[in-house]
């Protein structure tokens, strides 16, 4: 048996594996020295300084909606759930009864 020929893949396709987070397998670690010198250079330029977030009502008015994506996860919902939930674990139980 001889396994069909296999197209070489494009690569997009190939980096798109290197940086996916479902990909498994590891990278290797950062080195060191580059380590040390990131280090001082956030030291130096002290990065979380500078983050303000939005500073108009406009700009907070949108970043307010960041969490919020279909309303799947809001409060209802996650209620409703969990109530479906109970009811169809004391189903089973009751099922297991008979």
């Amino acid at each position: 048996y001889e396994p069909p020929d296999t197209p070489t893949p494009s690569p997009q396709k190939v980096t798109s594996n290197m940086t996916n987070p479902k990909n498994k397998t590891k990278r290797r670690p950062y080195p060191e020295k580059y380590k040390k010198e990131r280090a001082i250079l956030i030291r130096k330029t002290k990065p979380w300084e500078h983050s303000t977030g939005p500073k108009t009502a406009e700009g907070k008015a949108k970043v307010s909606q960041n969490g919020l994506k279909h309303g799947a996860r809001s409060k209802i919902f996650t209620e409703l759930r969990a109530a479906l939930c109970a009811q169809q674990r004391s189903l089973k139980r009751y099922r297991l009864d008979l």
